[in-house]
């Protein structure tokens, strides 16, 4: 006689309840808590499931009695429940992990400090134009465990952050894309810089000659992790110049070139429909994953053509009196910004703040002197930002409200000016997320009309 294993999930969010949908139709004796609130969608998802759950606090002897535990990858493994069940050997692994388990469709992950999220869209973008069935997942779109338990597809997308890596065991990816690597979240890596490294290297467990890896070879930190590592995937490097066993790289003439044993394409990089260095590079990875995956190059280049972008990155809003007013809310860090500074061509006025992850705002000093006129801080507490560049001789006014920030930013901007929201920081002083911030930015220039 077969015994049900207990599965609880820590967490009521997108990843949480899919796990929960997954582990109910898989017949595990499901459980879900979550020491905070549920949205509403997902308390109707789980009523409407039949599966058990809890918020606003964690009951110790309905979680600490499970045979399995799937943690959200919002909670860190210092929470006093996690620290509990790992105490006591209780298996904790990640969504995505147990998804995995229940499927064979290919696998295409993506990671990296900074362009996840657009080189993920890209990528499924390409699939999907080409005829292949693909979804997004992870960090984006529906959960992974509730399109393998409910809505399957032969292929996923699936960007994955150092924090869904941490929990990941015996997933496999058959293609992985490692974009870059800058530091951020250090606060949940004891603020040591290769702990994080080595989170985001956990892409490669399990990879086997069959798969495939693609990398940014310009990047010290990854060329210096792979020195160390032996990697058992083949691999394809991408880089700004041809360089030896370069598979992807901007030639002599501006044309992007993709080589790989089974397509090779040309394109001229003026008709990327993304701009800027950083998404060049976004652009040669996502094109280097659909070449992989057998897709023709002139289904690649006609999608790289036509993409529309992510929301919250490098979005325009609006031109308003000459000023152009762009939303890149998701530069959620210093390096992030970096590249959207990079892809300036006007004089900008740059809103910066929000919840400092131990920034280091030198790393963009150079292009904030060449196209920064103002700098506008907009947060809770702005000394650092204030401290740091007015030492150096540029203007910021100090602000504490999005809405007192755009009057600023009014103020300062003139006709052929842009109006740059890219913070370095994280969202959670004055918004619930980056997605809030960069929607409550729109809905605000969108009035100024």
């Amino acid at each position: 006689m077969s015994i049900t294993k207990r599965m609880v999930i820590l967490g009521g969010g997108e990843s949480g309840v899919g796990a929960a949908i997954l582990a109910k139709d898989r017949g595990y004796d499901v459980f879900l808590s979550d020491c905070g609130t549920i949205a509403p969608r997902y308390i109707e998802t789980l009523q409407r499931e039949g599966i058990a759950y809890e918020q606003g606090h964690h009951t110790a002897q309905l979680i600490l009695n499970a045979d399995e535990v799937v943690k959200s990858p919002g909670i860190p493994l210092t929470a006093p429940m996690v620290a509990q069940l790992a105490a006591q050997g209780t298996p904790i692994i990640s969504e995505i992990e147990f998804a995995g388990r229940y499927t064979d469709a290919k696998m295409v992950c993506i990671t990296g400090s900074n362009g996840k999220t657009t080189t993920t869209t890209l990528i499924h973008h390409i699939l999907v134009r080409a005829g292949i069935d693909a979804s997004v997942a992870g960090n984006i779109g529906k959960s992974l465990a509730l399109q393998v338990a409910r809505e399957p597809h032969k292929v996923y997308v699936i960007e994955l952050s150092s924090f869904q890596l941490d929990n990941m065991y015996d997933f496999r990816a058959n293609i992985a894309v490692l974009l870059n690597i800058t530091p951020d979240h250090l606060d949940r890596y004891d603020y040591k810089m290769q702990n994080y490294v080595n989170a985001k290297f956990r892409i490669l467990q399990n990879m086997t000659p069959c798969d495939a890896f693609i990398y940014w070879q310009d990047d010290p930190v990854v060329s210096a992790q792979l020195a160390r590592l032996r990697v058992d995937a083949q691999i394809y490097p991408l880089a700004e110049h041809r360089e030896e066993n370069t598979a992807a790289y901007i030639d002599a003439e501006d044309n992007i070139i993709i080589n790989t044993p089974g397509t090779s394409m040309t394109m001229p990089r003026a008709d990327l429909a993304l701009h800027g260095l950083h998404n060049v590079y976004n652009s040669l990875a996502a094109g280097l994953s659909a070449c992989l995956l057998n897709v023709g190059s002139d289904a690649i280049r006609s999608a790289l053509a036509d993409f529309r972008g992510v929301e919250h990155r490098l979005e325009p809003v609006a031109t308003i009196d000459g000023v152009e007013w762009i939303n890149d809310s998701k530069a959620t860090n210093v390096d992030s910004c970096w590249y959207a500074l990079e892809s300036m061509t006007r004089p900008t006025v740059l809103i910066l703040g929000g919840k400092d992850k131990g920034n280091d705002y030198s790393e963009i000093l150079p292009l904030v002197k060449a196209k920064v006129k103002a700098i506008v801080a907009m947060g809770k507490d702005n000394a650092k930002i204030v401290d740091f560049f007015t030492a150096v001789g540029i203007s910021v006014t100090d602000t504490h409200s999005i809405g007192d920030a755009i009057d600023a930013c009014r103020a300062l901007a003139g006709e052929g000016d842009t109006v740059l929201l890219s913070p370095c920081c994280a969202s959670f002083d004055l918004f619930s997320s980056y997605e809030d911030r960069g929607r409550q930015f729109k809905a605000l220039v969108n009035a100024l009309k």
